[in-house]
């Protein structure tokens, strides 16, 4: 059994917390309804009597930083939050993060929990991910972390950061592969319903939802539309036609409304649609790429290339089961 260890403190992100430890939770839930042994152990300390007020106002019930000094700790977990930037300077929390890292087979942040592990000097010489919004703030503070805003998460050795709020989630899901093996993770995954991978980075995601806040909904019923037809002819004449502008003033109202043009909100919609499909895993590529608008799965290849990075080899094997993974959760079985 792998001890688990969170560390929170006051106004940390809930979902930090409850993403990750969900993750490990789940794991446990699904081993003991095969009648396995638990994977994991999970413990949530904070410095200070609990309880622990999160950034939403919900409290949550943590053990002192002291309980668990004397039992074996497998993998610690510095969550991120409002509260990070103070917690920063709570010398006894830093002291406790860098000595019980030392024992620890790995240490792991969340979000802007790297600001801690940075202030413990772990992340020295180290690249390391936060959220893409405190990645600046981060390499301002501590110059000799080497932070990249994109990735979802990063491994150097044995420490793990991620990036903002449910990078957690992608986070310990690749803990648990790690621990288990790939088809225990997938079966989290689908339990959970989250991407078991999400390729490319988190830039990709902060950019997709500024263009959603810079559309004052004008576009809502069309965009409602094209998710459900991707498929169509989704070029600028059709789209104009059915919001009833002209071609040039939709694209020109388009972009100033949404910050990007109406071929590539296109596309981003078809590329999510395929990921989804391709995670599921029960329609040949051929026809995930059809259905998804791109009409076959060469120019499918070339727009995964082209916004998310992956290769041409993981193009379908970075986010669906191979046949023989497709089995129930192997707890006790996996790896060591």
């Amino acid at each position: 059994m792998r001890h688990i260890v969170f560390v929170a403190f006051d106004q940390a992100l809930l979902l930090d917390i409850a993403g990750p430890l969900q993750v490990f939770a789940s794991a446990r839930d699904l081993a003991r309804a095969r009648g396995w042994s638990d994977p994991y152990a999970i413990s949530v300390v904070a410095p200070g009597a609990p309880p622990t007020v999160t950034s939403s106002g919900l409290a949550i019930m943590t053990a002192p930083l002291a309980s668990v000094a004397q039992k074996p700790i497998d993998t610690i977990i510095v969550v991120g939050g409002m509260g990070s930037r103070q917690a920063v300077h709570d010398a006894a929390l830093i002291r406790w993060i860098a000595r019980h890292a030392k024992r620890a087979r790995r240490v792991c942040s969340v979000c802007t929990g790297a600001f801690l592990l940075a202030a413990a000097g772990l992340l020295d010489g180290k690249r390391a991910a936060t959220h893409w919004a405190a990645a600046d703030e981060l390499r301002q503070r501590f110059p000799r972390v080497i932070v990249d805003a994109d990735p979802i998460f990063l491994r150097s050795g044995k420490i793990w950061t991620s990036a903002g709020v449910t990078a957690g989630t992608d986070l310990a899901l690749a803990l648990v592969e790690e621990d288990l093996d790939r088809a225990a993770a997938l079966t989290l995954a689908r339990h959970l319903v989250v991407f078991l991978k999400r390729p490319g980075g988190q830039a990709q995601f902060s950019a997709v939802l500024e263009t959603q806040s810079r559309d004052d909904g004008r576009f809502a019923p069309l965009h409602d539309w094209m998710a459900q037809h991707l498929d169509a002819d989704l070029r600028v004449e059709p789209l104009a036609a059915r919001v009833g502008m002209s071609p040039r003033n939709f694209a020109r109202v388009y972009a100033e409304l949404t910050g990007t043009t109406p071929a590539k909100a296109v596309e981003r919609l078809r590329l999510e649609a395929a990921r989804r499909a391709l995670e599921d895993g029960t329609l040949p590529i051929e026809a995930i790429a059809r259905r998804s608008g791109f009409g076959d799965e060469e120019r499918m290849r070339r727009s995964f290339l082209r916004h998310l990075g992956v290769p041409r080899a993981t193009t379908a094997t970075a986010f669906r089961a191979r046949p023989h993974e497709k089995f129930p959760l192997p707890c006790g079985r996996g790896k060591g």
